[in-house]
């Protein structure tokens, strides 16, 4: 196998981005909802969603292309628990793009061998690689009428923190409104179930002159920290403002196994596929195609597997993998306890194995593309036991360059290409949804008609 050039392998993760993070297919999702002040221009083009969990500990960090004022940028998300200071933390971006790069679907592609020498199978590279005024401008009176309460309140980096409770959406909907948010229409209605299970709201706008002192051009991500025996992302909130479908990309990072949702079947991406070589010039375009017609075949209610490995090493690798230290800030809180992992136990400080080796980290990237019709509930997750390595991943083959007649086996090995052509002729159209006789026409191939329908030649 041979790394694709780098200038491909950009173009193959870039395009995926443009999957997650263009619109309006794109992706636009999140766990909560924006809002703003009256007459901002709020633009949320993607959020990615790194879930680390083990037991009934979960530390969640929430990354945004949000793009305009940051005095416009405010965000409210449903939390299980009232978060303390200590419990909020500010992330590093790099490292999103970092799980991205590592577990995004990809392209790789073998070179046949000389079919007149002993064959021997190859391998090499791979490639290819989503003012809000606080509280205290309400009076105490104005709180207590509405039914919200202010729990707790703090500035954590760039970021002033309030957290809710509310007795009733109306009236959460109302103090929102009173206190300078630019609320989307229907936001009461989405907010009542989580006032129902007693959840609070987790209320952040951009504290200037922070901000300024930072000299930061942009957000950076915000973590939580929080125990609970709920396994689950709150995503209806979300919906209040999307123009259409919402994509969503979680990262969960787990100890033992594979993640899956409980609510919603989880579906593994078809994989491993052979596919016309053309693609790899527009694999962006192949993926989300592809994307969309799995999406369709299960009527918009599926989550997608793309990929689920253990994080301490690769094959291929589309990019490295993270780092102990990387991972500890994304909240993989366990690693120091592990053996392998720097610590102390038994009164001796381990370090861990030279050369590096497995970790006890999986991670399971899910996609899921999601409206408020096909996802009326919150995705809830389990941890199980499988162990078994996936990624999303397609596959160009190269024919040999020779000649037909430089030796005896060279005939049955050009016979034999040309069937594998029109296989993944056929394959490229029935992944992505594209008519047969475009794929072959693009594809080049000469000598190979389109397949009939099988119900053709019944009667004939």
């Amino acid at each position: 196998m041979k790394p694709i050039p780098f200038r491909q392998s950009m173009l193959a993760m870039l395009m995926f981005a443009a999957i997650a993070l263009g619109r309006p297919h794109d992706a636009r999702a999140f766990c909560g909802f924006y809002v703003g002040k009256a007459n901002a221009s709020l633009i949320n083009h993607a959020s990615q969603v790194v879930v680390a969990h083990r037991d009934d500990k979960t530390v969640i960090s929430l990354m945004n292309d949000y793009q305009g004022e940051p005095s416009e940028f405010a965000l409210v998300v449903p939390v299980l628990v009232v978060l303390q200071k200590g419990q909020v933390h500010i992330g590093d971006r790099e490292l999103f793009t970092k799980l991205d790069a590592y577990s995004a679907p990809r392209l790789v592609e073998y070179f046949d061998p000389n079919p007149c020498e002993i064959m021997r199978p190859m391998a090499m590279g791979a490639a290819g690689a989503m003012d809000m005024a606080k509280s205290s401008a309400r009076n105490e009176a104005e709180m207590k009428t509405l039914g919200v309460t202010i729990e707790a309140e703090y500035t954590v980096g760039e970021y002033d923190i309030v957290i809710l409770s509310a007795k009733e959406s109306s009236g959460l909907e109302t103090w929102l409104q009173q206190s300078g948010y630019r609320v989307p229409l229907g936001a009461s209605r989405a907010l009542a179930p989580y006032i129902r299970q007693d959840m609070k709201f987790f209320v952040a706008k951009v504290n200037l002159t922070e901000h300024r002192r930072a000299g930061l051009t942009y957000l950076r991500p915000l973590q939580f920290a929080f125990e609970s025996p709920k396994f689950m992302l709150p995503i209806r909130l979300g919906m209040i403002n999307a123009q259409g479908p919402q994509d969503l990309i979680v990262y969960l990072l787990t100890e033992n196994g594979r993640v899956e949702t409980t609510n919603y079947r989880t579906v593994k991406l078809p994989s491993g596929m052979d596919i016309p070589e053309y693609v790899g010039g527009e694999f962006g375009d192949f993926y989300k195609a592809m994307f969309n017609q799995q999406v369709k075949r299960n009527d918009m209610r599926a989550v997608f597997t793309e990929y689920v490995w253990n994080m301490g090493w690769c094959d291929p690798c589309a990019a490295p993998p993270l780092s102990r230290e990387e991972l500890k800030g994304l909240g993989v809180f366990w690693l120091d306890e592990q053996p392998g992992g720097v610590g102390m136990r038994g009164g001796v400080m381990m370090y861990p194995p030279i050369g590096g080796g497995a970790l006890p980290v999986m991670l399971t990237r899910l996609h899921v593309r999601y409206s408020a019709d096909t996802f009326p509930e919150d995705l809830a997750f389990q941890e199980t036991q499988d162990q078994e390595n996936f990624q999303a991943r397609y596959v160009l083959r190269h024919a040999w360059k020779g000649s037909r007649e430089a030796c005896p086996a060279a005939k049955s090995y050009f016979e034999e290409v040309n069937r594998r052509r029109g296989q993944e002729a056929e394959t490229l159209a029935d992944l992505t949804g594209w008519t047969i006789g475009d794929v072959i026409k693009k594809a080049g191939l000469k000598g190979i008609e389109a397949p009939k329908p099988w119900w053709q030649n019944i009667w004939d």
